[in-house]
């Protein structure tokens, strides 16, 4: 896959495909692209396979883009403001992530949803109960929300991460969640009630932002926004009445 990542905090990803090339994606995520590739959509993996990975953030539908020249361009951009990250998956190297994480990637690459082996690790840890699991062989974009920190965990070692920063990590990093100790530290910590463990070894990417938290924050904007709207939208209806 030759790409390049361009728009900063708002980034995309430009791929140039020649004639016969092809990278794979969830529906909806094509920005914009030259005329002379092609779109193929499908069900990959039969009717339940697709199901398990829409629980795990992905489409329903795969979609191949397909490029019928040399030079071919197609963009895919990021839903959220952060960073896309490429990573090279063989046999060796092979990845958990959140909900969301797949952006693009090489035909070769498995894109399937797996279950944390720890229910309550699944249940609370933040990232989901399913997660995505990258396989096979080949490139693969990531999405990662705000901006990444890698971190690379030796054997036995631990890195504890407050819900939802946990990106993607490597297949040999274990993944498991305990729960905050100390009344104060669950009421007043501001922690929540549960910290997602990671041990080593393997890397680690975690990220420095998350959907949710950012839409807390959003929220009171929106509301008082969405408030002052009905208001001058009655006032409005009002005058128009009289």
């Amino acid at each position: 896959m030759k790409y390049e990542i361009i728009g900063g905090p708002f980034p995309a990803a430009n791929i140039t495909l020649n004639t016969g090339e092809s990278v794979r994606t969830q529906s909806g995520a094509m920005a914009w692209a030259d005329s002379s590739v092609t779109m193929e959509t499908n069900a990959e993996g039969g009717l339940l396979k697709s199901i398990g990975r829409m629980f795990s953030g992905t489409s329903l539908m795969f979609v191949t883009h397909t490029g019928t020249e040399d030079g071919s361009k197609i963009t895919f951009s990021s839903s959220f403001p952060g960073t896309i990250l490429p990573f090279q998956v063989d046999s060796e190297h092979e990845y958990f992530a959140q909900k969301s994480a797949f952006l693009v990637a090489d035909p070769g690459v498995e894109v399937d949803a797996t279950v944390n082996k720890n229910f309550w690790a699944g249940l609370l840890g933040g990232e989901g109960f399913i997660l995505q699991k990258f396989s096979g062989e080949g490139t693969l974009l990531a999405e990662i929300d705000g901006s990444v920190v890698e971190v690379d965990l030796a054997a036995g070692q631990s890195i504890k991460i407050e819900t939802g920063h946990v990106a993607l990590f490597e297949s040999t990093v274990s993944y498991d969640v305990e729960s905050v100790s100390g009344a104060k530290n669950i009421f007043f910590g501001g922690q929540g009630l549960f910290l997602t463990t990671l041990t080593g070894p393997g890397k680690v990417w975690l990220q420095t932002l998350t959907a949710h938290d950012m839409a807390q924050k959003l929220s009171p904007y929106i509301s008082s926004s969405s408030g002052v709207n009905v208001s001058s939208s009655s006032s409005s209806s009002a005058s128009s009445g009289s």
